[in-house]
Formats: structure tokens, sequence, C-alpha cells
């Protein structure tokens, strides 16, 4: 069966990927000529980690983007005459190779393994996000207000926090889970705090101004309701947004065992930042306590709160691969990275390299996440 060599791999994957190239230039040319404008994201031009975190994840989120154009057969075609073929092996039909070769069904590793950036890019940050918006919403009151709501609402985190999370997760993913009302109910519960942050964002920096206020609040009436038919009830009636049931069921995992975290480290941060002089001003101007919360202390806190959220997507992309390798991932066809390198490993002897494609997109993705959150982390104590 013809193959080509090692060269021509790398130049045909390196020339798969030519829209990731052309919109890693412009987005990062057009940046650095702007960074004195564009606060701590251009600052984050001036260090190399910074510099070589954001490239690595602007390389994964420009791949998910364009991936049904660099991906050059479907992820989930098989053929039979190739299984487990090494690298370089060309598809007799079409004449394009499987750059990295195919795995134990026939499939084209390299179309997976793209394919698959785009459900890793997808839950990871979205699941983060939503996570965030419980943990801040929570954390907010229970570190300004102190007493039973901080000691109930800490007692429910760290009840949480408490359970391993591997187990957390094979509880709340099994297969028997996601034919109960649990997941619909926890993401109906979870998908709620967004709408209410935002609209009680809203009441108190704009409440004075009624025109404004309505406004925000009717378009957040309709994007939130919008959101939430679709995410949660799979109900959208543009079908634009949705998650299948195993999306949801992972979606809800994630944000269940990752909003403890984020509320203790929005508990912290509002029980120091609470003390602080710009906060007494605010109360001395009689602002109410929300308004305190939302628009004194949450936006002097953006720093740490943005670090950590750059490591939590990594923690969540390598919790996503851990599920995936389990089997409580996805469904087995669907290219998810960690699936994949469960459905590859028994082969290694036979393709040392079957597996490759895969471990090292995750662990790439993860690696740029880091020094991401490095860089930021280094920008932000100089502020």
């Amino acid at each position: 069966m013809e193959t080509i060599g090692g060269f021509a791999i790398w130049f045909g994957v390196i020339g798969r990927f030519w829209p990731v190239w052309l919109g890693l230039a412009i987005i990062m040319g057009l940046s650095y000529a702007f960074k004195n404008r564009l606060g701590l994201y251009g600052q984050l031009y001036d260090s190399g980690v910074g510099i070589a975190g954001l490239a690595i994840v602007l390389f994964w989120i420009l791949t998910a983007m364009f991936a049904d154009s660099i991906a050059p057969f479907d992820p989930i075609e098989q053929f039979g005459l190739l299984k487990r073929k090494p690298p370089g092996v060309i598809e007799p039909g079409s004449g394009i190779p499987f750059f990295f070769g195919a795995d134990n069904l026939g499939r084209d590793l390299f179309s997976r393994m793209v394919q698959g950036s785009k459900f890793v890019l997808t839950i990871a940050p979205a699941a983060t996000l939503v996570a965030f918006m419980v943990g801040i919403t929570l954390g907010l009151p229970a570190g300004y207000f102190g007493g039973r709501i901080d000691t109930v609402l800490t007692f429910l985190a760290n009840l949480v926090l408490a359970f391993p999370v591997i187990l957390l997760f094979y509880l709340l993913v099994t297969p028997g889970v996601r034919e109960t009302p649990i997941p619909t109910t926890m993401a109906a519960v979870f998908f709620i705090f967004p709408v209410i942050m935002f609209a009680t964002l809203f009441k108190t920096g704009y409440g004075a101004r009624p025109v404004l206020f309505w406004t925000l609040m009717a378009f957040t009436a309709v994007i939130g309701g919008w959101l939430y038919l679709g995410l949660v009830f799979n109900r959208d009636p543009l079908g634009i947004v949705g998650l299948d049931p195993n999306e949801l069921n992972i979606f809800a995992a994630v944000v269940f065992a990752s909003s403890p975290g984020v509320f203790r480290i929005v508990r912290g941060l509002t029980m120091d930042i609470k003390t602080r002089d710009y906060v007494a001003a605010a109360q001395t101007r009689g602002e109410g306590p929300w308004y305190i919360m939302l628009w004194e202390v949450l936006p002097n806190a953006r720093g740490p709160l943005i670090v950590d959220g750059c490591l939590r997507i990594g923690y969540t992309t390598i919790l996503l691969g851990t599920l995936g390798f389990f089997g409580l991932g996805l469904s087995p066809e669907s290219p998810d990275w960690g699936s994949m390198i469960n459905q590859t490993r028994g082969f290694i002897r036979l393709v040392p390299t079957i597996v490759l494609p895969q471990t090292i997109a995750l662990a790439s993705l993860v690696l740029g996440l880091n020094l991401l959150a490095d860089g930021l982390r280094e920008q932000s104590l100089k502020d």
C-alpha cells in the first residue's frame, strides 16, 4: 500500500493548518501593534511565557473553529483496508494520506484529533464560565456578609470538595444517571445563576437610569431565555444552541465539581477586599451591599480570578480526557481525545504512534493554558 515519507507528512500537516497560521498571524500581529491599548491582554506580549501560552491556546481555538476545513475526512468514516496503518498511508479512493495513520477501526487519526478539539474547546471553557458564575454569585455574599450565610454555603462547598473527584464524576456521569432527571435538574439550577448575576449587576449599576436598565433587562431576558431553553432542554427555536444528553450530563457534572473551588476563592478574596478603603468609601456614600460586591469588590478581584480561570480550564480539559478514557465521555464513535486514547492504547505494540496524536493534543492544550496562566499571573503582579 502506497505511503509518504516523514518530511511529506509534516509538510502536509502544516499545509492543512493554513487557516490557523493565517489567523494566528492576524490576531497576534494586530494585538502586538495595539498592545498598549489592550490592558492585561496586551501586557501578555511583554512576557515570553505569556506569548507562548497564548499562541498555543489560540492555535487550538482556531483549529476548533476551522476543524471542518482542516480535517480531510469525516471523523467517524471507517476504511476497512487501513486499520491500524502507520502514519503516511494513502487512502486509495481519494489519494489523500492519513497523516497520523489510522485507528483500530480504520478512521483517520488526524481528522479525529482535529475534530476532537471542538468538543474540548466548547465544553471546558463554557462549563468553567458557568462554574465561575455560580461560584461568584454565592462566594460574594458569603465573604461579604459572613455569619450564617457564610457558614451554610461554606459547609455545602466543603461537602462537595470532600468527595474524590473521579468518584464524584463516575457517580454523576455513569450511564444509569443519564436516564434520570438529575442532569437536567442540575443544569436547570446552574444555568439560572448567570441570568441572576447579570440581572443583579444591571439593577445595582443602572437602576437609576430606567430606560437603559429596562433595555438591558429585556436583552438579558431574551438572550438568557434563549440559551436556557437550548442548553437545558435542547429546545432552541432557532436550532443553533443545544446539548445532547451526554454533553449535558458532562457539562452539569463539571459545573457541580468546579463551583465549590471557585466559591472558596471568591469568598477569600471578598473577605480581604471588603476591608479596603474604597469599599468603606462606597459604604459611606450609602451604596447597597450588592452594588459594593459587584462594582467594587468583584472588579478588584479580577486578576486572581482570570488566572484561576485559565488553570481551571486546563484542569477541566484533563478531566474530560479522563472521563473519555474511562468510557464516561461522549458516545464511543465521537472524536473525544480521552476516548481516542482508550480505544488505541491496546495497539501500541503493533503501531507505536497510534496513541500519540490525541495524547500530544491534550497535553499541548493544557500546557498552553498553564503557560498563559503563568503569564497572566506575572503581569497582574506588576499592577
